[in-house]
């Protein structure tokens, strides 16, 4: 016996890896056209993975704080060995999780893999989604350079229009009434801390659950006949795809890091009026395009107010999907569920393609 065979042996005997083994190879993919549509998970995965390595190697040098968290990053992308190489990796990261999440949310959403029993996978995963959304947000204005200051300021501008605890909500997240030094604080605290604690506690979840009820078949899988229905294993056959693709994302990833490296910009000075054409990071820009084509004021309401209200009761009802969709019937494809995700699809490209372009 080789020595990495006892060593295997002696693992075994206390963790029974190979009950685990077994379990992954009794778990079985349903392969068929829409089968690419799963790999979507595990690319965020992978992406969020590359996220807390490089944002480790990036704490080691940055420095939270106003006076010095511009310079910090300078120093990062100038003088430490490969540090603009991981600040650019770290960037680009951020944005094609979100992107990643929301393909994985829209190919779940049309392949009705949110249905009984898989509801908490639905919730969960939403959640996931926002919060990703979150660290992006967060993660903006830790450069303190000029566009991440207003661009902050106009994104919890827009907190301040809730009802009843928009100024609240906004004094949380700005440390007082102005984005100042101590904004960057605390966002460099959700960013670090509050944000990855509550993404990974949901992320467990979210794994415990897909790992625990499978891959969600096609809504005629079981009109299929046996000969049409084919299952590939997990492990290895469905790993071993999901490994490769993740190569092709890290080459993906590593090119638009070296050939499109992250732009640093001018430091931010707190009493300096705003540059012209602020804009939040794209998966934002379909709700500031909107909210900006909305009259100032709506009879006996502000245009805003109504625009935030608006996209809140339609993320909840988004959220809700399982909720409202429970009763269709599966072996129906094409119905008003449908129409609405095309829609909701459409929404976004057309308002985040007007916000790039104006």
């Amino acid at each position: 016996m080789s020595i990495f065979s006892k060593l295997y042996h002696k693992i075994d005997e206390r963790f029974q890896i190979n009950d685990l083994i077994s379990f992954m190879k009794k778990k079985e993919v349903p392969l068929y056209r829409g089968t690419i549509w799963y790999y979507f998970g595990g690319i965020t995965l992978l992406l969020f993975i590359i996220q807390v390595v490089t944002g480790i190697l990036l704490l080691l040098y940055y420095k939270g704080s106003a006076d010095i968290a511009f310079e910090s990053v300078q120093f990062i992308s100038a003088k430490v060995k490969f540090g603009w190489l991981i600040r650019s990796i770290h960037s680009w990261s951020a944005n094609l999780m979100v992107l990643a999440a929301f393909i994985h949310m829209f190919s779940v959403f049309f392949t009705k893999a949110y249905r009984k029993p898989r509801e908490l996978s639905w919730y969960s995963g939403f959640i996931l989604l926002v919060l990703a959304m979150g660290f992006g947000f967060t993660g903006y204005l830790l450069p303190w350079n000029e566009l991440s200051l207003f661009a902050t300021k106009v994104g919890t501008d827009i907190t301040k229009t809730i009802p009843f605890v928009g100024e609240y909500i906004m004094n949380i997240l700005r440390g007082g009434e102005e984005v100042t030094g101590a904004t960057l604080s605390r966002f460099f605290g959700f960013h670090v801390a509050l944000l990855p604690g509550i993404f990974i506690f949901f992320l467990a979840a979210h794994l415990i659950f897909i790992q625990r009820q499978g891959m969600a078949a096609p809504e005629d899988w079981d009109e299929m006949s046996d000969k049409k229905k084919i299952n590939i294993p997990f492990f290895p056959n469905f790993m071993m795809r999901d490994l490769l693709i993740w190569l092709i994302i890290i080459n993906v990833l590593s090119i638009l890091a070296v050939f499109f490296p992250w732009e640093l910009g001018k430091k931010a000075e707190e009493l300096a009026p705003a540059p012209a054409g602020i804009k939040p990071e794209w998966y934002f820009l379909f709700m500031f395009q909107t909210l900006k084509l909305i009259p100032a004021k709506l009879s006996v309401i502000d245009g805003e107010v109504f625009g935030v209200m608006m996209f809140g009761l339609a993320g909840l009802f988004w959220f809700l999907i399982p909720f409202w969709d429970r009763k269709t019937p599966r072996g129906k494809k094409w119905y008003w569920i449908n129409y609405l995700g095309i829609f909701v699809i459409i929404f976004i490209l057309v308002f985040t393609i007007i916000g790039f372009i104006t």
